[in-house]
C-alpha cells in the first residue's frame, strides 16, 4: 500500500457537527447507507445482555479470582465484550474527562478546525476513517490522540483549550493503561498462558501501545438512514469505551441480531480486538460492533485502545495451537501494518481478520 494514499483527505472535509447545526430535515446522498446496513428495523432479543464483570474479585479469595477468570473466559468466547465495574479508576478523573472533552466539542467550529487532523496519523480533529473516494461515511466527528508509550506522543496535537484538557487526558490515560494491564493478565490467564505473557506480547511496560479517539455523534435528522459509526471489529487489541451514561447507541453483533448496551453507571464497556483474537488462536473473538445515530439527543463516548507495539510481528500464541488446534493464522503481521487497513478503508466489518486467516472463521457467535 502506497503511504501517499494516507497523506490527505480524498474530497473536502465537512464536520458532522456542522450539518446538524444547519437544521437540515435531510440525511445528505454521502451518508446514506446500503438497505442491507441500516439500522431501521432492528429488534432486540431481551434475553441477550451484554455480560458484567466485577473486577474486585479478581485480587480476592482464590476461589472468586477462578469464577471471574472463568466469567472472562466466557465472555470473550462468546460475546467478545463485556461491561466492567468496580474496576478502581477515579471516578473524578472520569467526570473531568467527560468535562473537558465536552467543552471542546462546544467550542466554535473554527477553533476545533484548527486542530483537523490529516489520515497519515490521524491525530487530531476529524469527521472520517477511509480514504477511498466516494465512500459513504458516517455522522459523527472525533478526536483522536496518540498516548503510550510516551514518545510517540505529538503534545502539539494535545489542544490547550479548555483549559485543564490536557491535565485531565494526562491523568485519565494514566489510569487506563494501568487497568488494560490488569485486563492482560486476567485474559492470560484465563486463556491458560503464563499470566504476563499478553502483556509482553504487546511490547512490556515500555512498549505497550495506547490510543485514544473522543467520539461526538451530533443529533440526526433521519438516524434510520445512517449509522453514527459503521459496522467494524477493533484492530487492537482490547478496547475500552467509555459510554454515553444518558444516550444509548453501541450496538453488539450477537448472531443475526444486533444487542443495543445499557451501559451500567460507572462501568467500561470492553471489548477484544482482532490482535487478541490472533493470540488466542480464535478462542478469544472481536465482535463487530456500531453507533446508532440519534434524532432527539446528541451522544458522546471515549473509547481507549490498548494494542501492541507497532513493530512486532503478532501471532498466535505456541501453547495454544497443536494438532487439535492448528494456527488459524499462519502469516505474522505487524501492528503498524495491520491499521493501515482501516485507515484506508475505513470500517468494514470483519474482513480485515478474516482475509488473513488460513482458514475459513466461524460465522458471528449465536
Amino acid at each position: 500500500m502506497a503511504s501517499s494514499n494516507l497523506l490527505d483527505w480524498p474530497e473536502p472535509i465537512v464536520q458532522v457537527q456542522t450539518l446538524s447545526n444547519s437544521g437540515t430535515s435531510t440525511v445528505p446522498q454521502q451518508y446514506i447507507k446500503p438497505p442491507s446496513e441500516r439500522p431501521s428495523g432492528v429488534t432486540n432479543d431481551p434475553n441477550l445482555t451484554i455480560p458484567v464483570i466485577d473486577l474486585a474479585s479478581f485480587s480476592n479469595a482464590p476461589e472468586h479470582h477462578q469464577e471471574m477468570l472463568k466469567a472472562i473466559a466466557s465472555a470473550c468466547k462468546d460475546w467478545g465484550f463485556f461491561q466492567l465495574v468496580n474496576h478502581d479508576v477515579d471516578m473524578e478523573a472520569v467526570r473531568r474527562m467527560r468535562s473537558a472533552w465536552r467543552e471542546f466539542f462546544d467550542l466554535p467550529m473554527e477553533e476545533k478546525k484548527v486542530h483537523a487532523n490529516l489520515p497519515i496519523t490521524y491525530e487530531g480533529y476529524g469527521s472520517r476513517l477511509g480514504v477511498e473516494k466516494g465512500a459513504i461515511l458516517d455522522w459523527s466527528d472525533y478526536y483522536f490522540l496518540n498516548l503510550f508509550p510516551s514518545d510517540i506522543r505529538n503534545l502539539d496535537k494535545w489542544p490547550k483549550i479548555p483549559t485543564g484538557l490536557r491535565e485531565a487526558t494526562e491523568k485519565y490515560a494514566c489510569q487506563l493503561i494501568s487497568l488494560c494491564q490488569v485486563l492482560l493478565k486476567a485474559m492470560s490467564s484465563s486463556l491458560g498462558l503464563e499470566e504476563d505473557y499478553l502483556h509482553n506480547a504487546f511490547g512490556g511496560s515500555d512498549g505497550i501501545s495506547a490510543t485514544m479517539r473522543v467520539n461526538y455523534y451530533p443529533r440526526c435528522p433521519q438516524p434510520e438512514l445512517t449509522l453514527g459509526l459503521s459496522s467494524h471489529s477493533d484492530p487492537g487489541g482490547i478496547t475500552l469505551l467509555l459510554a454515553d451514561d444518558n444516550v444509548e447507541g453501541t450496538q453488539v453483533r450477537k448472531g443475526d441480531a444486533w444487542v443495543t448496551v445499557q451501559p451500567v453507571p460507572g462501568s467500561f464497556l470492553v471489548n477484544v480486538g482482532d490482535q487478541i483474537q490472533i493470540m488466542s488462536n480464535g478462542r478469544y473473538r472481536s465482535v463487530e460492533h456500531r453507533a446508532l445515530a440519534n434524532s432527539d439527543k446528541e451522544r458522546f463516548t471515549i473509547a481507549f485502545f490498548c494494542n501492541p507495539r507497532g513493530d512486532l510481528p503478532v501471532a498466535p500464541a505456541s501453547e495454544l495451537v497443536g494438532p487439535g488446534s492448528p494456527a488459524l493464522y499462519h502469516k505474522a503481521v505487524t501492528f503498524d501494518d495491520y491499521r493501515k487497513y482501516m485507515r484506508t478503508k475505513g470500517p468494514s466489518g470483519k474482513t480485515q481478520v478474516q482475509s488473513i486467516s488460513s482458514t475459513m472463521q466461524p460465522g458471528p457467535a449465536a
